[in-house]
Order: structure tokens, then sequence, then C-alpha cells
């Protein structure tokens, strides 16, 4: 075999592992936890996973869009089709490493894109930070808040990140505290 040929065939095989990941979560992806996903199953730099993508988005295999303000790629209903018909170039070692790393990466992917945090500056003592937790490709919380220092939007965006699942319902019970005294 020789070299075009290898990599006629890694090229392939990439491209089905794509397709195949995306078919089998049938989820919206960022594309850079697409990458962690494709990259711990077989290794590939991050260029040649964007050129691959590029290819399937240009060929309509994949969609790409703009969802709460960040891209991610879904399979289309025809790259499902070229799926169907191409999942026998996947070689069955690699398919076998798929579905192991998918489960164990999915999920970790899922949790750390289930909490975000950012903070963006708006002049050298004026940054604007925002903090989310997404379920199911959701926003379900939401907090936009100023911070008079780099070190504070720092601070607080580490410590959301750390800490969400119990800063959270704190926020929720603060927010709720008026209809409890009601109650009372």
């Amino acid at each position: 075999m020789n070299i075009d040929s290898n990599n006629t065939t890694a090229l392939a095989e990439n491209k089905v592992l794509i397709l195949y990941l995306l078919y089998r979560s049938d989820k919206d992806f960022k594309q850079d936890d697409l990458f962690k996903l494709v990259n711990s199953i077989n290794n590939i730099n991050y260029f040649y996973f964007k050129q691959i993508l590029t290819d399937l988005i240009d060929s309509n295999l994949v969609g790409s869009y703009t969802k709460d303000e960040e891209t991610v790629v879904k399979i289309t209903s025809k790259g499902k089709d070229a799926y169907k018909l191409t999942n026998d170039v996947l070689p069955g070692l690699m398919k076998l490493k798929a579905d192991n790393t998918f489960e164990k990466e999915f999920s970790s992917i899922e949790e750390e894109s289930s909490i975000t945090a950012e903070f963006i500056p708006k002049s050298e003592n004026e940054y604007t930070i925002k903090c989310k937790i997404v379920e199911n490709n959701e926003t379900i919380f939401e907090v936009k808040t100023f911070a008079g220092s780099r070190d504070i939007a720092k601070r607080i965006v580490d410590h959301w990140n750390k800490d969400a699942s119990n800063i959270y319902p704190k926020i929720l019970n603060l927010l709720l505290e008026n209809d409890t005294n009601k109650e009372d």
C-alpha cells in the first residue's frame, strides 16, 4: 500500500468516525468537545480534525450553527444516510474503542460543558462575568454580573466552575425566600 492510499484510508476512517459519533449521540456537540472525543479514540491533530469537519460540513453531512453564542455541530439526515452506507469503512477495533471511549468521555464532556463561566473585559477595570448551567443543550440557569478588576472576575469564574452545584441552589433559595416567608 502506498502513502497516498494510507492517507485516503485514514481520511475516510476519520470522516466515518466523526459521523459515527454524531450519529450515535444525535445531540449537538461543541466542536472542541467533538475533537476531544475523536482525539481520545484515534489521536489526530486539531488542524487535521478541523479540515475533516469542514469537509463534512461543506458536504452537508454535518450541520454547523450557533446556539447560546457557541458554534455546535450535529449530524444531518444526509449525514445519517451517508454513515449507514459507509459504516463498514470503520475498522472493528476502532468502533469498539469508540464505543468504550464514548461512554466514558461523553459523560465527562457533558458534565464539563454543563457548567460554564467566562469573563469579558469591557475596559481595563470593567469586566462582565457570565455563569451558566446547561442541561440537555438547554440553558437552565444564567447569571451575568460585573467586576471592577480582572482578579475579581477571575475569582468569580473559578469559584463558579469549582462549586456551581452548591452555589446554584443557594441562589434559587434566595430568589424564593420571599415566597417562603409569605407561607409562614
